[in-house]
This record gives C-alpha cells, structure tokens and sequence, in this order.
C-alpha cells in the first residue's frame, strides 16, 4: 500500500509541476472568462438595437395594434402614397417597410399586405409583425360574422387534460423532460470531462514508454500497482485542475462583468424576443400562474441527493474511463497509433447521451434505460438522467455503483496486463489480436 501511495503523489506531482500544467491551469479560466464576458456584452449591446418599422396603413384598420415593443418601434405614414412612404424609408435607414393597402375584403387584404425591406428580415421581427397582423384579422373576421370576442370565447376553448397523481398532487405537462433535460446537462459534463481529460492518463503513460523511465520503476513494482497509482495521481491531478478552473472562472467572470458594466439581471429582462413573446403571451391568456408551478416543482428535484451523485458517478466514471486510456497509452508508441483504439471508448458515451437520452424523456423506467442505468460504461450520464424524475429505486443506484467499483478494478486488472507487456514493446504496430495475446499471457 506504500507503494501504491508513492506513486499516487508522485504522479499527482509530476502533474500539477509541470510548466504546461500550470500555465493551462490559470491562463484557460482568463481565455474562457474573456469568451462569455465578449458574448454577453455582445449580446447586450445587440439587444440595445430597435428595429424601425415604418408603416403605411391606408385601411386604418391596424393603427391600434401596431404600437411599439421592446424590440421594434413603428413610424406610421400617414396621407402618403406608397411610393413617397416607401421613398422615405429607404432615406431614414428604416429596417422595413409595412404596406396594408385600402379598400379590399378581409380575406384578400390577407394576401395584399407586403413587408419590403433591403436585407432579409429576422425570423423574430417577422413573427412579431405576423402574429399582431393575424390577431386583427381575426377579431376583423369574427365581426363580419357578427360573434364578439367575448361570445367567441365562451364557445372557442382550448382543451387541456388536467393530470394529478394518485396522491392529489397536480401534474405538469413536459416537467419531465424538463427535470430528464436537467440531469442530462449533468450527464453530458460528465462525458466532456472523461473525453478532455481521459487523455492525460494516456499522455502520461505515453510519455514515461518513450523515455524508457518505467522499465526501470516496473522492476520493483508490481504492473497492477503502477497502472493503479498512475489512473488515480493523474486523475487527481485532472480533478485538481478542474476545480481551479471553476474557481478562477467564477471569480474572473464576475470581475470582467463589473469591469465591463454588465448588469445581468437587466440583460435577462431587456431580452427583445423573450420580452415580445411574453406581451403575446400575456395578451392571449392574462395567466402566468403555470410558470410558478413549474418553477415550484423543479425546485421539489432532490438537488443535494442529484450533486452527491453527481460527484460518485464523476469519479467512478472518471476512473474506469481512465484506465481504459491508460491501457491504450500502454499498447502503443504515440498518440498518433491511439486513433484506432479512441472511437471505440467513446462509443459507449454517445450510446448514453443519445440513446440513454430519448429513453430517458420517453420511459424513463423502461428496459431500454434501466438497462443504460446499470450498464457501467454508461450508467454515469443516464442515471444522472434518470435521478431528478424521481422513482428510481434505491437498489438500482448501488447496484450500479458497484457494478463501477468492480468494473474499474477488473479494467485495471485488464489493463495491467496490456501495461506488463506493451510498456516494453517498441516500433511495432499493434492490433486488436495481438492485444489479445497479451491478456492470455
């Protein structure tokens, strides 16, 4: 056990030492930090920018509707004709000009009405403008038929199945996959950090074959020992660095957005579109209330139980995939090699993000993800899945945390005797058969 724990510093040292190491370490939080602050001051510069809507309305009939937004401001023409208010939009820089034409019925001015502009029009600017048009339209036509709005409805009513648990407790449409969207963001962290930083493992047993450093350190330690030191120091080490990123970040992050001036809040709430969807929302229904709801129910998602989880199947997950790199750095000369031996590895994560995935949003207690839930190289992103919609048995989240214990051990296991063997081969290409000859030996 000394050993091993030598080994383990020694790795976890030689790591964080390196010059490459620390310069990453706090250089990537200032590059990435710099990245969102640019995106977010963009983006807050670019919702400052209100489109000018120029309008030419000669039936009169959608002077009321046409007001301004938080996105789009409208300058009404008024005694024009088309070609003068078309003239003077193009001399005001207007972003578009809207012509509704007079003196037609309902159902052709439909089809009359035109939007010019010199570039192609947002999907956002054209759906604000279609959805006020529509709305008169529709009240227009309702009055030729003589039914008011208010006895349309009484009559026209959307028909929503309220659902409740056996318990009483209401149901919300969709909180499911909201919650499975949830774990999933968890999940896909997981899979990101086991293809960022599996390589290191593999890097360094790379490194240590071309310098011929480990015949000397094999010779008095056992294979599974050094492989077992090796996957945990530079794991660790990963770890470590991983947590100074989120540090440094955080910290770099807040202070380039005072620097810069950023209010976040106010860039939340100045959002063109999401601010124009909600006027819709509000004019068509006047009742938010669900919006609360759903809040409601996502903060009922055992958060401590989701992160305790989160950090068992990080490690484990971690851990295996790790050893598996190690394997791979053991069987060849350098990285170059390694390309035939990668896609396989992150196969079984694609499998889980995806397929674990659809399952997961269509039946997460179904066969296809309990399956994906227990299955060792897949159980850390598709149980994080599974976990924030509750109703996972207890028996299945140890199951599947032992079946990761033991299948680290037994890859290590595996991956020693690939290390015995492949440490000291040199200038040969190796093949899946040849690395199953080393297993027998």
């Amino acid at each position: 056990m000394s050993k091993l724990k030598l080994i383990i510093v020694r790795e976890f040292l030689a790591k964080v030492r390196n010059r490459a190491f620390v310069v990453m370490t706090f250089v990537s939080p200032l590059i990435f930090a710099g990245m969102v602050s640019l995106i977010i001051y963009l983006t807050s510069v670019n919702g400052e920018d209100k489109k000018l809507i120029t309008v030419l309305d000669q039936s009169g009939l959608f002077l009321p509707e046409l007001e301004k937004s938080q996105s789009i401001s409208f300058l009404h023409f008024r005694k024009l004709s088309f070609t003068q208010a078309k003239d003077s939009s193009l001399q005001i820089g207007a972003s578009g000009f809207l012509f509704i034409p007079d003196g037609m019925e309902i159902d052709r001015l439909n089809e009359e009405i035109q939007f010019y502009s010199s570039n192609s029009p947002s999907v956002s600017t054209l759906s604000n403008i279609e959805q006020r048009i529509e709305r008169k339209l529709r009240e227009l036509r309702l009055a030729n038929y003589g039914i008011s709005k208010e006895a349309l409805s009484k009559i026209d009513t959307d028909f929503e199945l309220n659902t409740s648990s056996f318990t009483g407790s209401q149901n919300l449409k969709g909180i499911n996959e909201i919650k499975a969207f949830i774990g999933s963001a968890f999940g896909y962290l997981i899979m990101m950090f086991i293809i960022i930083y599996g390589s290191f493992v593999m890097r360094s047993v790379i490194e240590e074959k071309t310098s011929r450093i480990v015949e000397v350190i094999i010779s008095s330690v056992k294979p599974f020992q050094l492989m077992m030191g090796k996957i945990i120091g530079t794991s660790l080490a990963g770890v470590f660095q991983f947590l100074i990123w989120i540090v440094l970040g955080g910290i770099v992050l807040i202070a380039l957005t005072f620097w810069l001036g950023i209010d976040l809040q106010q860039l939340a709430s100045t959002n063109a579109v999401a601010n124009d969807s909600i006027e819709m929302m509000n004019a068509n229904s006047g009742d938010l209330s669900k919006v609360n709801l759903y809040f409601n129910e996502i903060l009922t998602i055992p958060w401590v139980g989701l992160l305790l989880l989160f950090i068992v199947y990080f490690v484990l997950g971690y851990l295996i995939y790790s050893s598996i790199y190690a394997a791979i750095g053991s069987a060849v000369d350098n990285e170059t090699d390694t390309q035939q031996f990668i896609y396989p590895v992150i196969v079984p994560l694609i499998l889980a993000v995806y397929v674990g995935g659809f399952s997961v949003f269509d039946n997460p207690d179904g066969p296809i993800a309990v399956s994906f839930s227990l299955f060792p190289l897949t159980s850390p992103i598709v149980m994080l899945m599974r976990f924030p919609l509750g109703g996972v048995p207890w028996w299945q989240i140890v199951v599947s945390i032992l079946l990761l214990i033991l299948t680290f051990i037994f890859i290590v296991w595996l991956a020693a005797k690939i290390y015995r063997t492949g440490i000291l081969m040199h200038g040969k290409k190796i093949s899946y058969k040849e690395l199953y000859k080393w297993l027998k030996y």
